[in-house]
């Protein structure tokens, strides 16, 4: 029964936020802002799960924009991987008081692409952050998927040049600002819930066979 009342309550929450207008984010969206990012009325998060496959290629060269898939200075020389999936989760943690709904759910992140500013395009001609993963909702409890996987590109613009070195001096680093476009994304794709396409095995499935 406890099952059901929660399969119940996320379908509700998923049908009421249909009828919602809250902008999805699956494409480049705009910069980062200091705004109070939108509450869920429907879902909360509960669990987070971050992968950051080693399959992902790092690159440490120095250029304008270098091959990879994973491009991150702003920590010592290390495990990037790590460092991306410690950003991750620092970024969830922001958007958890932003998402206080009524039916809990499990965050399952896998991410595909992270690109920050290597030395030489951050203190000269700028660019472009590029945080893209893939998100799906699962049952906190039994680890089913409620959804299936949604890709989702958060870039947006990198400082650079004299903006890029005020910026530093103030404490806006590429960490921070990454950070929090990865909570306030998150918080945004939460909010309308009924953006995600249901897994076969999902609520959807299971509300029509009660």
């Amino acid at each position: 029964m406890k099952t059901l009342r929660l399969i119940a309550a996320l379908a509700t929450a998923v049908s009421l936020s249909a009828c919602a207008s809250v902008e999805t984010v699956t494409r480049s969206a705009p910069e980062p802002t200091q705004a109070t990012q939108p509450t869920s009325a429907a879902l909360n998060i509960s669990a987070v799960r971050i992968s950051v496959p080693y399959a992902l290629k790092v690159s440490e060269a120095n250029s304008y924009y270098p091959g990879g898939d994973i491009v991150w200075r702003e920590d010592p020389l290390g495990d990037r991987h790590q460092q991306v999936k410690s950003i991750f989760e620092q970024g969830i943690q922001k958007a958890a008081p932003n998402v206080q709904g009524s039916v809990p759910v499990m965050l399952d992140i896998e991410v595909t692409r992270f690109h920050a500013l290597t030395e030489k395009a951050r203190y000269t001609t700028g660019g472009v952050h590029a945080v893209q993963f893939k998100m799906r909702l699962l049952n906190p409890e039994t680890g089913e998927a409620y959804t299936e996987a949604r890709e989702i590109k958060a870039d947006f613009k990198a400082f650079g040049g004299a903006r890029a070195i005020n910026a530093e001096r103030n404490g806006i680093t590429q960490k921070l600002r990454i950070t929090d476009r990865i909570a306030e994304v998150v918080a945004q794709e939460l909010a309308n819930p009924g953006s995600f396409k249901a897994a076969s095995n999902g609520f959807y499935g299971a509300l029509n066979q009660i």
